[in-house]
């Protein structure tokens, strides 16, 4: 491949049509490239493909002139190193959503004891003398109210049913919104590029590996790229490696452009290496959950197979998890390297995350609803003491067996009752309220 590279001219010109999609060059061998950094790249590029311009003759792409634009070698170049495009993640379905909402530990509970109340309030003592069981039992055979007790439990459950079904709408329709803006700034992001020897804008999605990319001060970069030219340009990487200091991008010392990072200062041209999943973006994606399952597989696959990572080291275990590693400098090498020797902590990536605002909200909400857990629990409590003293002290009754459902109705309304006082202080509607205002001022 090295001989065919090099009998094809350095190239000012259009690649020629008739050449077009057989490439000297796979995508693992770019992502594999992709991961090295500084001097370890610029080594890599050198020892196997000579300079940046034998990766461009590789790509059948012209540093100067780009590609030719043609349908069929996009088309080509779309199918073998892929589309710049991460498909997120499939979009839960309604009943998907009312299953979540049913798992709420407040609605588990108000159903169990609405099922008991309702199931009891039928029961009535044998002979209907409810007289035995004292006062104990005015509340529950009073009249009218005795027909009527199966009401309770039904409301419970239907104000369950109203719960549960407007908490998926509001989640299904705020998952629509943010979709649906997502989509329209996809389509609407337009980046700069070289075709024909023209300078076009086209839609990032339309950007192909082999592409000349023109980059300057406050670029958001589309996809990974190898500088071709560079004018004091400054890369913020912080995105990807968390290291705040912005990173000189030169020829001879790093030449490695990734999607997602800022353009902090300069100007430059780079060649597209990596699009879409295939990204050091993509990846991280890949490994959070984005994308079709599939692709995912894929990913996941090749990048087992592929070289060890130099700057980020991902792991999946019992679901998702992520570990990143910041880039080192040169001179921390060596306690970079006794840093190995311990033990990693990892990072685990919980499918839903959540803003600081809403982790705010949520500690607050969790905080009030323990001060309103002890008041509910006092209240029953104190609920069930005054029903077992007023009854059995007072009164003088005993535990008569006909009588248990009849006290066991009691106790199951007293338990409603605390849970009553729970739900009324919890506030959990406060950062569901957030997200929808959130949600509805995007919209606008």
């Amino acid at each position: 491949m090295a001989n065919n590279a090099g009998d094809h001219p350095p190239g000012n010109s259009v690649a020629d049509p008739s050449q077009e999609g057989d490439f000297g060059i796979t995508t693992m061998d770019l992502r594999n490239l992709m991961e090295l950094r500084s001097g370890e790249a610029v080594t890599s590029i050198k020892d196997g493909y000579t300079d940046v311009q034998g990766i461009c003759r590789r790509l059948k792409t012209s540093p100067i002139e780009g590609l030719s634009g043609n349908p069929v070698d996009l088309e080509k170049r779309h199918t073998s190193f892929g589309k710049n495009f991460i498909p997120p993640r499939k979009a839960k379905t309604f009943l998907q959503l009312v299953w979540e909402a049913l798992q709420d530990v407040t609605l588990i509970i108000l159903e169990v004891a609405a099922i008991i109340s309702l199931g009891l309030s039928f029961y009535h003592p044998p002979g209907g003398d409810s007289e035995a069981c004292g006062q104990a039992a005015s509340g529950v055979e009073d009249e009218g109210e005795a027909q009527a007790g199966w009401i309770e439990g039904a409301a419970i459950l239907f104000s369950v049913l109203i719960v549960v079904l407007v908490t998926a709408f509001n989640d299904w329709s705020k998952e629509k919104q943010f979709r649906g803006l997502q989509s329209r700034i996809e389509q609407e992001q337009k980046f700069t590029v070289i075709r024909k020897g023209q300078v076009i804008q086209i839609p990032v999605s339309e950007i192909v590996v082999g592409d000349i990319a023109q980059i300057k001060y406050g670029d958001l970069l589309p996809a990974d790229g190898i500088l071709i030219q560079g004018n004091d340009l400054k890369i913020d990487e912080s995105s990807l490696t968390g290291e705040s200091d912005h990173v000189r991008k030169s020829l001879e010392k790093d030449p490695m452009l990734l999607s997602g990072t800022h353009v902090m200062e300069g100007s430059g041209r780079m060649v597209v290496s990596a699009v879409g999943l295939n990204s050091q973006t993509g990846i991280i994606f890949t490994l959070l959950g984005a994308g079709d399952h599939d692709e995912v597989k894929k990913v996941k696959k090749s990048k087992k197979q592929g070289a060890p990572e130099k700057r980020n080291k991902a792991k999946t275990q019992d679901g998702v998890a992520l570990e990143i590693q910041p880039l080192k400098s040169e001179e921390a090498a060596e306690s970079e390297e006794k840093e190995e020797a311990k033990p990693v902590k990892k990072v685990n990536v919980t499918k839903k995350e959540k803003s600081v605002l809403q982790g705010k909200l949520t500690r607050l909400a969790v905080q009030i609803g323990k001060a309103g857990l002890i008041m509910s629990a006092l209240t029953v409590i104190i609920l069930i003491l005054y029903f077992v003293i007023d009854t059995f002290w007072v009164q003088g009754r005993t535990w008569e067996s006909e009588c248990t459902p009849i006290y066991i109705q009691y106790f199951v309304k007293f338990f409603i009752i605390g849970v009553t006082v729970l739900v009324v202080a919890v506030p959990e509607g406060l950062p569901l309220a957030v997200t929808i205002s959130l949600a509805y001022s995007v919209k606008v």
